[in-house]
C-alpha cells in the first residue's frame, strides 16, 4: 500500500472526510495531556499527524510504523525538530528498557497476530512512572456495523471489552478503560477563540456499546484520568448537515435515475432471458428430438451390423472355398511345373544332342561340298582334256584311220 492509497487502514490527511479524521486525531488530542515534557513512542505512527499532535507538549517524540512509504511520507510532511520516524515493529523495539515516558498504540493490536509481543515491548521500554495507551475498535460493534461486508481482512485479532481488559492486565498492574463514542454537543463560543467549559450529561452507557476501546495503562501508579471532550471544528452542525442532507439528495436523485436506468437494463435483461429461454426450450426439444434419431439410427445401426456380419460369415465361407481351391490348384500348378521342368530339361538334352548331330553332320556336308566341288573341278579339267583331244586333228585321223583310242562324248 503506497501512502497516496486509502483503504480505511491508513489516514491520511486531507483525504479522508472529517468524521473519520475526528475519530483519529481526537485520540492524539487525549494523549497530549499526558506528553507535556515527555519522552513519547507513537507505535504505528502511520503517516505521521499523531506524532506531530504529540509533539507540540513533548520533549521528544519516535513514530515507528513497519510501511517504508509511511515512514516516507511522514518524514516528508511532518519534519520537526523534536520528532524522529523510523521503521520498526511494534512487537521487536530497539530500544532500551523504561526509555519513555508516554506511550501511544491507536488502532495497532487488532493488526497483528503476535499482538501478545506489543504488550511485553511496550511494558518493557515504558518507565515505570509512565502511561501507555491503547485503542482498539469494540469487537462486537465492529461486526454489527460491517453487516454484510464480512469481517476486516486487515484485522488480525479484534477484542470484547473484557478480553481486551483481561490482555492488558498480563502485562500492567492499572487499567482503566475509556469508552470512545461520537456524539452530538451544542456549542457556545464567540468568534475568537477562549477557554472553554463544558458539562456532558451522562447516561448508563455499556461497553459493548461502545465504537472503540481506550485503555491507560500504568505500572506505578493509576494514571489520572477523566472525561475528554474532543470537539472537531467549532461549526454550525445543522447548517452542515443540511448541507449534508442537499449532497445526499443529489446523491439520492442520481441513485434515483441509476436506479431507473439500472431498471430498465433489467427489463432489457429480462426480455432477453425470456428470448434466451425460448431458444433454450427450442434447443432442448430439438436434443430431444436428436436424441430419438440417435436412438433410432443405432437401432439401425445394429441391424447394419447383424447383416454385415450374416454377409461377412458368407463371404469368410466363401473365401475358405476359394481357398481350399487355390491350395488344390497350387498344388497341381506345382506338380504340373515340376514334370513340364523335368519334360523340358530331357527335351533339351535331345535338343543339345541333335544340335551336336547337326553341327557334325553340317561338317560332313561341308567336306563332301568341298570334296564335290574338287571332283567337279577335275571332270571340267578332264572335259576340258577330253575335248581338247576330240578336236584334235591326229584324233580325228586316227578314228578315222581305225588308229588309236575311242573317245565317246
Amino acid at each position: 500500500m503506497t501512502s497516496s492509497d486509502f483503504t480505511g487502514e491508513r489516514v491520511i490527511p486531507g483525504q479522508v472526510n472529517d468524521d473519520l479524521w475526528a475519530e483519529h486525531i481526537s485520540r492524539y488530542a487525549f494523549a497530549s495531556r499526558f506528553a507535556a515534557h515527555a519522552n513519547v513512542l507513537d507505535l504505528g505512527c502511520g503517516t505521521g499527524y499523531g506524532a506531530s499532535e504529540l509533539s507540540r507538549a513533548a520533549r521528544s517524540v519516535v513514530g515507528i510504523d513497519t510501511a517504508s512509504e509511511a515512514i516516507g511520507y511522514a518524514r516528508e510532511h511532518f519534519s520537526i525538530r523534536n520528532t524522529l520516524f523510523l521503521q520498526a515493529s511494534a512487537t521487536a523495539l530497539p530500544f532500551k528498557d523504561r526509555t519513555f515516558d508516554l506511550i501511544t498504540a491507536f488502532e495497532v493490536i487488532e493488526h497483528l497476530v503476535g499482538w501478545g509481543s506489543l504488550l511485553s515491548e511496550a511494558r518493557r521500554v515504558l518507565a515505570p512512572t509512565g502511561v501507555f495507551l491503547v485503542s482498539t475498535p469494540n469487537k462486537l460493534y465492529y461486526t454489527e456495523s460491517r453487516g454484510t461486508e464480512g469481517p476486516n481482512p486487515f484485522h488480525e485479532h479484534e477484542f470484547e471489552y473484557e478480553e481486551f481488559r483481561a490482555a492488558l492486565q498480563e502485562f500492567f498492574p492499572h487499567v482503566a478503560i475509556l469508552q470512545q463514542n461520537r456524539m452530538e454537543a451544542v456549542g457556545f463560543y464567540p468568534e475568537t477563540n477562549l477557554p472553554v467549559d463544558a458539562r456532558m450529561d451522562r447516561s448508563q452507557s455499556l461497553p459493548s456499546d461502545a465504537s472503540f476501546f481506550l485503555a491507560v495503562c500504568s505500572i506505578g501508579l493509576p494514571a489520572v484520568t477523566r472525561s475528554f471532550l474532543y470537539v472537531p471544528r467549532a461549526a454550525n452542525v445543522l447548517r452542515e448537515r443540511e448541507h449534508h442532507i442537499k449532497l445526499l439528495e443529489k446523491d439520492l436523485a442520481h441513485s434515483i435515475e441509476e436506479h431507473n436506468d439500472l431498471a430498465a437494463k433489467h427489463t432489457a435483461l429480462v426480455e432477453h432471458l425470456e428470448e434466451q429461454n425460448r431458444w433454450a426450450h427450442d434447443l432442448e426439444q430439438r436434443w430431444k428430438d436428436a436424441q430419438q434419431r440417435v436412438v433410432q439410427l443405432q437401432e439401425e445401426f445394429r441391424l447394419e451390423q447383424e447383416h454385415s456380419a450374416q454377409v461377412a460369415a458368407g463371404y469368410a465361407a466363401k473365401v475358405a472355398d476359394l481357398e481350399t481351391e487355390n491350395r488344390a490348384k497350387t498344388n497341381w500348378a506345382l506338380h504340373t511345373e515340376r514334370t513340364l521342368n523335368a519334360e523340358l530339361i530331357k527335351q533339351s538334352g535331345q535338343l543339345a544332342d541333335t544340335l551336336r548331330l547337326l553341327d557334325k553332320a553340317e561338317q560332313t556336308v561341308v567336306e563332301r561340298t568341298q570334296w564335290a566341288q574338287k571332283l567337279d573341278e577335275q571332270l571340267r579339267h578332264l572335259q576340258s582334256q577330253m575335248e581338247m583331244i576330240r578336236q584334235s586333228r591326229w584324233v580325228k585321223m586316227g578314228r578315222i584311220a581305225g588308229l588309236g583310242p575311242k573317245v565317246d562324248q
